[in-house]
């Protein structure tokens, strides 16, 4: 049997498509079969998000475990590990917390800079492997607003009755800009479920929309609002990241794979990294090495000041 993706942030939420997969069919047959499975060599699991953001910035490195393994991902450790930009700078990424968190502190400047592009090198033992991202430009959120609402009584929820928070915010002109949409919860972007991710191609979900240069569609603005309705007096915001069109592929997999289930439901399987082995007979890597600017902005839900429900 494949190992599959097993460390935190990103690759946490590829982890849970797979237990997805697994748990819809065990519960889709009515006699028990048991599995004799194989565990397959481990894989080096890149973890790696750059962005233009003040602060330090971290590559996460770990091995791949069998799917059955409960046990947290085993750091890679002793590895070198450095991102050089196409403007000749080299940015050294240390473990120094000997936790496989490879971190890269700032001195004077950002790492990430729009319209420059990354290479990533990691030598571990003999093994190098490499990766290339660019930071795009994203637009600026031009507001967070929210509007109270009561949804329809749930066997699992009850009912319920809160607010909706979106967001405005204007792609720009020329086609082909992608985006990963973040609820911003209390100060902290968090997307738990691969199921809610939300992605965007110009204004839109996917490339062919007459979106270029529109002001995001609604289900996308709605999309800081995920499972449940937000209470007076919380903390809602969005991150808007823009990301390559390699990323945006790499995400919208995860999220068909979160939502791959039922009768009809398709076998599981790593999702396509973009690092590379230079050593073509070396171990394939898996996980992502992207790169984005984000826009920011969040508010506090104020029923005085909440937009009128139009239903």
């Amino acid at each position: 049997m494949k190992n599959f993706i097993k460390t935190d942030n990103i690759n946490k939420l590829i982890t849970g498509v797979f237990f997805l997969g697994a748990l819809t069919a065990l519960t889709s047959c009515e006699d028990v079969i048991d599995l004799e499975t194989q565990t397959g060599p481990t894989q080096l699991v890149v973890d790696g998000w750059i962005t233009n953001q003040a602060g330090p910035q971290t590559i996460t490195l770990s091995w791949s475990s069998s799917y059955f393994d409960n046990g947290a991902p085993k750091p890679v450790l002793n590895a070198e590990v450095t991102v050089t930009d196409d403007k000749g700078m080299v940015y050294e990424f240390e473990d120094l917390a000997g936790n496989g968190k490879y971190v890269w502190t700032p001195t004077n400047d950002t790492l990430g800079h729009i319209g420059r592009t990354y290479n990533l090198r990691i030598k571990n033992e003999d093994d190098i492997y490499t990766a290339t991202t660019q930071i795009k430009r994203v637009p600026a959120v031009d507001s967070v607003v929210y509007e109270k609402e009561k949804l329809p009584f749930k066997p699992d929820k009850g009912p319920q009755e809160g607010y909706i928070a979106q967001f405005y915010a204007r792609d720009f002109v020329g086609a082909g800009d992608t985006y990963w949409i973040k609820p911003v919860i209390s100060g902290k972007a968090v997307v738990e479920k691969a199921v809610n991710i939300s992605i965007a191609y110009d204004a839109a979900f996917s490339a062919g929309a007459p979106s270029d240069g529109l002001i995001f569609i609604l289900p996308l603005r709605q999309a800081i609002t995920t499972d449940s309705l937000y209470s007076a007096g919380a903390s809602v915001g969005v991150e808007l990241h823009s990301i390559t069109g390699e990323t945006f592929e790499f995400l919208k997999q995860v999220s068909e794979q979160a939502a791959n289930g039922g009768l009809f439901a398709t076998p599981i399987a790593n999702i396509k990294s973009n690092v590379t082995n230079t050593n073509p007979n070396g171990k394939k890597p898996l996980g992502l090495f992207s790169g984005s600017a984000v826009s920011r902005m969040e508010t506090v839900i104020d029923p005085a000041k909440a937009r009128p429900n139009d239903d």
